[in-house]
């Protein structure tokens, strides 16, 4: 296969037609492209002399047993023209290589698999035959700590239990400090009440005490007739 250069309303200097032999290399482009049957390379000139930055143009045609491939530019002389058209040829036969590789690297998937490839897909089982909704697998509920989680489930959940004698804000910052943590869960001795202290900026501290709302406790609880049910 040879490259066909040719001029609309313009002469081709033999000089630019080896620059468009080295420029467009026919075994790289055989390499994306095993199927080609023609390269035509056509330049034209545009004569307005207010288009004089892209006066220039030309047009790369590829033809091959698959879809017809073309890049065209135009520049304020034919050479710059040409490594713009080749970069954008180069580009496409690339992406056209990858489509054509992808396919062909595509593995197909057993009936059995569409389900958990294509979502709302029938469940089939060894057989090939469609298993209905209610006898479809159930996905499995597990206990974590005091929760319930269905599956595996995105949630990590580590409880733990700890006995703790109360101490004093003092000792519980003493503590926190001991063990490094920005945090210490403790007990007030003085209002034997769960309580926080926490590192805050720099030596500075905060504590968090937590006290028990009779009202609110009141009122979240059930009335005697909703317990018997009505």
């Amino acid at each position: 296969m040879d490259i066909v250069v040719k001029g609309r309303k313009t002469e081709v200097p033999e000089r630019f037609r080896k620059h468009v032999a080295e420029k467009l290399k026919l075994e790289k482009i055989q390499k994306l492209d095993g199927k080609v049957i023609s390269l035509d390379v056509e330049v034209s000139k545009e004569p307005n002399p207010r288009q004089a930055d892209r006066c220039d143009r030309v047009e790369i045609t590829l033809r091959s047993r698959g879809p017809v491939i073309r890049a065209e530019a135009a520049a304020s002389d034919p050479y710059a023209a040409l490594d713009l058209a080749a970069e954008k040829l180069g580009a496409r036969l690339r992406k056209q290589h990858d489509k054509r590789f992808s396919r062909r690297g595509a593995r197909r998937i057993s009936a059995a698999e569409v389900a958990d490839h294509v979502p709302g897909a029938a469940t089939l089982n060894g057989s090939g035959e469609v298993v209905p909704p209610e006898k479809q697998d159930v996905v499995p509920t597990k206990k974590i700590g005091s929760l319930e989680v269905q599956g595996d489930g995105p949630l990590v959940v580590r409880e733990k239990t700890h006995v703790a004698a109360p101490m004093s804000l003092d000792q519980a910052l003493y503590e926190m400090e001991l063990v490094g943590h920005d945090f210490y869960l403790f007990v007030d001795s003085e209002t034997k009440e769960p309580s926080v202290v926490y590192r805050r900026h720099a030596y500075d501290y905060g504590v968090i005490h937590l006290t028990t709302d009779t009202m609110v406790t009141q009122a979240n609880a059930p009335e005697a007739g909703d317990a018997l049910g009505g």
